[in-house]
């Protein structure tokens, strides 16, 4: 079926959401209809064992189930292939994200590949664990990609769908979906527009974020995507790093003893190793991006 430009497709994943869900859909509705945006409403219940299901039904928006909890990243992913629209809004159930600057954000995508919304506030669950992981996140990500990200894991963004698909391969089910797609986004350099918006606690339920487990995840599939589309962010300063320490190594030997050391000589040859792989690396993504510009979406759901 082909995509329909007149309009825009709000994917909103869902898991045990029912006390927040109904309140959700009517804000987001509420302010579409305000402007005067057509849009089509799909609710991707993730295997909800509550009423979510029955909620969003009674609202009067699409519907599709998942027999087995696939996570967030998962839920929007068969969202987007569902949409109709090229252009795709994704939200929370919870209640955290604000509707009223949907609108703006769709008018702001015009010029842009993708709109986030960045949050001024941390106000999640776990707050003193989260948000100081989020922090060294984002800054580690920043640095990687080379631009200073105001907000890496935002659920409210407006993106183009044909772009998003181009990425499909590399986005997990998990909640570091977010982080993934603003890192693919902006390392192949693609217009991302960031717009400041308020961020609320939630209003129902019980977040699904894990400390430990969500946050290696961030920082894995940071590094995977980060070693796909720029790899000498991360191989320069390590090379740099290793040759810093055999350097310093040597000429501690050489003062005191008089010769530089077999292992000295070892670290610093790693040095050159480990930047001939960086180099390595680089020359396979431009060839890559050569050969291949648009990535075929792969068949099935990758994990």
């Amino acid at each position: 079926m082909g995509e329909n430009k007149s309009l825009v497709s709000v994917i909103l994943p869902a898991y045990n959401e029912e006390e927040s869900l109904a309140e959700e859909i009517r804000k987001i509705r509420s302010s579409l209809d305000g402007a005067g945006i057509p849009y089509e409403f799909i609710v991707i219940d993730d295997a909800s064992t509550d009423r979510t299901g029955e909620v969003a039904k009674k609202a009067g928006v699409t519907v599709l189930r998942h027999e087995r909890n696939k996570g967030v990243g998962g839920a929007r992913k068969t969202g987007i292939v569902a949409a109709k629209s090229e252009t795709i809004i994704t939200s929370d159930a919870d209640g955290t994200y604000p509707a009223d600057p949907i609108p703006r954000m769709i008018e702001a995508l015009k010029d842009q590949d993708m709109v986030v919304g960045a949050r001024v506030a941390e106000r999640g669950t776990v707050f003193f664990i989260r948000y100081p992981v989020k922090l060294m996140i984002r800054k580690l990500a920043s640095y990687m990609a080379g631009y200073a990200i105001p907000d890496l894991n935002s659920g409210l963004r407006v993106f183009r769908k044909s772009v998003a698909l181009k990425y499909f391969y590399l986005l997990p089910n998990t909640h570091s979906w977010e982080s993934t797609i603003t890192l693919a986004f902006l390392c192949n350099h693609q217009k991302v527009k960031y717009i400041p918006i308020e961020y609320f606690k939630r209003t129902g339920g019980v977040s699904s974020f894990h400390p430990i487990k969500d946050t290696y995840n961030y920082i894995s599939l940071m590094i995977r995507t980060i070693m796909y589309f720029n790899p000498l962010r991360i191989f320069l300063p390590l090379s740099f790093f290793i040759f810093a320490i055999g350097f310093a190594k040597g000429v501690y030997d050489f003062i005191l003893l008089r010769h530089i050391g077999m292992m000295d000589a070892l670290v610093i040859l790693t040095s050159f190793v480990v930047l001939m792989a960086g180099l390595l690396a680089d020359l396979l993504v431009v060839l890559h991006r050569k050969l291949d510009p648009l990535p075929a979406q792969p068949q099935g759901d990758p994990k």
